[in-house]
C-alpha cells in the first residue's frame, strides 16, 4: 500500500488547537531524573501556557528515566527523558484561543537546561500550506526507505 493523505480535498477543517513537539538536547543528567524537579517543571510549564491542569502522573524507570504525563482542561502534555543521553521529549497539545503553548516550551528549555533544542509547532484541526509540506516532505522521505 503507497503512502497516501487520506484527508479529501473538500473535507471543511476548522482550528481545534496547537500542538507543539519539543526535542531537547545536552540537558543536565541530575536534572532528568529528578521526579520532583520535572513535576514543578511541567506544572510551571503548565502555568506559562495558560492552562489547567487537572491531573499528573509520573513514572520513574529503573535505572534511570521518567515520563511525566499532565492532563490539562485544554488537552495534555507528555515529557519522556533519556538522562544517560541528557535528551527529552516533550508533547504539548492544547486546545482553543487562550492556551500558549509555545510559551511553556520556551520555559522548558530555560529549565531543564538545554544546550540545543528543536521546536515545532503543528496546527491541529486545520490543514495550511505548511502542513501540507511537511506531510508531503515526510511522504517522500519515506518512499526512499
Amino acid at each position: 500500500m503507497a503512502n497516501q493523505s487520506y484527508l479529501d480535498k473538500d473535507t471543511p477543517l476548522v482550528p481545534v488547537g496547537s500542538h507543539c513537539i519539543l526535542e531537547l538536547y545536552d540537558c543536565p543528567k541530575d536534572l532528568l531524573n529528578d521526579v520532583d524537579f520535572i513535576k514543578k517543571a511541567l506544572e510551571e510549564g503548565v502555568k506559562e501556557a495558560d492552562s489547567t491542569l487537572l491531573k499528573e502522573l509520573t513514572y520513574q524507570f529503573e535505572p534511570y528515566g521518567v515520563t511525566a504525563l499532565a492532563l490539562l482542561a485544554e488537552s495534555h502534555v507528555s515529557v519522556h527523558t533519556w538522562p544517560e543521553i541528557g535528551y527529552i521529549a516533550i508533547d504539548m497539545f492544547t486546545c482553543g484561543e487562550h492556551a500558549q503553548p509555545e510559551k511553556a516550551c520556551k520555559y522548558l528549555v530555560k529549565a531543564f537546561e538545554a544546550k540545543n533544542h528543536i521546536m515545532l509547532k503543528i496546527p491541529r484541526g486545520r490543514l495550511t500550506p505548511e502542513l501540507k509540506k511537511l506531510e508531503e516532505s515526510l511522504l517522500a522521505g519515506a518512499s526512499e526507505r
